[in-house]
C-alpha cells in the first residue's frame, strides 16, 4: 500500500494515479531526485502542471510561463514533463533548450534518471531507453523517440521535434544586454520554430524568469 496526503492507495492505484495525473507524477520525480528534501506543494505547481498536461493532450500548442527562480519550473517543464510525455508516447521527439549547454545536459541527465528508474519502467512498460544512444545531451527510446538537449544558439541542422521546451533562454545578466536579447529572439524566431515536425500540431513551451519586456516571452503567443 502507498500512503498519499489524503488516502492509502494500492500499488496499482498509485501507478494509475501517476500515469493520469501529471502533478502527482512530478511530485514523485521530485522525491526521486531529492530524497532528503520535503516537497512543498503550491498553487502555482498545480496550475503549471494542469497547463502542461493540456499541452500533451493537444489542447494548448503555445504556452508561456513566467516564473521566478526556485519555484520548480525546471523540474516541471524540463525533467518531469518530457519523461511523462515519453511514457505516454515513446516515439515522441522532444527538444529541450536552456541558456547554456552544461545546464541543458544536467536537466537531460535528471530526466534520463527518471526514465531509467524502476518505478517508471513499471508504470510505463512500453518506454525503454535505447542502448544505442544514451549520451548526456540526448537519449533515445527503443520506439525512436528522443529527448535532445541544446543551448540557445546551438546547431539544430537536420533535427526536428514534436515538442519544444525552452527553459530560461537567457541568464539574468544577459537579459540586460540588447545584443544578447536580440540574438536570443532571432534564434527563437528563425531557427527554433523551423524545428517543429508539424507546424500546426507541434507544441512549444517557454518557461522563464522574465527580466525584460523584449525577452522571448514578450513576443510569443499563448500564456497562462
Amino acid at each position: 500500500m502507498v500512503k498519499t496526503s489524503s488516502e492509502t492507495l494500492s500499488l496499482d492505484e498509485y501507478r494509475a494515479l501517476l500515469q493520469r495525473d501529471f502533478v502527482s507524477f512530478a511530485q514523485r520525480c521530485f522525491r526521486e531526485l531529492n530524497p532528503k528534501t520535503r516537497f512543498a506543494m503550491g498553487w502555482h505547481i498545480e496550475v503549471i502542471a494542469a497547463k502542461l498536461a493540456a499541452v500533451r493532450a493537444g489542447k494548448i500548442r503555445r504556452l508561456v510561463i513566467n516564473l521566478p527562480p526556485r519555484h520548480l519550473k525546471s523540474l516541471l517543464a524540463s525533467i518531469a514533463f518530457p519523461a511523462w510525455c515519453l511514457g505516454h508516447e515513446p516515439s515522441a521527439q522532444i527538444l529541450c533548450v536552456s541558456y547554456a549547454q552544461d545546464l541543458a545536459d544536467k536537466l537531460s541527465r535528471d530526466c534520463r534518471h527518471i526514465v531509467a528508474s524502476g518505478w517508471y519502467r513499471q508504470m510505463f512498460p512500453g518506454t525503454r531507453l535505447s542502448p544505442q544512444r544514451a549520451a548526456m545531451p540526448e537519449f533515445d527510446t527503443t520506439a525512436q523517440g528522443c529527448r535532445l538537449a541544446t543551448s540557445v544558439g546551438g546547431v539544430l541542422t537536420g533535427r526536428g521535434a514534436d515538442l519544444i521546451i525552452i527553459d530560461d533562454p537567457l541568464k539574468p545578466e544577459e537579459a540586460l544586454s540588447q545584443a544578447q536579447r536580440q540574438a536570443a529572439n532571432d534564434w527563437f524566431d528563425h531557427t527554433l520554430y523551423s524545428r517543429l515536425n508539424d507546424k500546426l500540431e507541434g507544441a512549444i513551451v517557454l518557461i522563464m524568469h522574465r527580466l525584460h519586456e523584449s525577452l522571448p516571452s514578450g513576443t510569443t503567443r499563448g500564456t497562462i
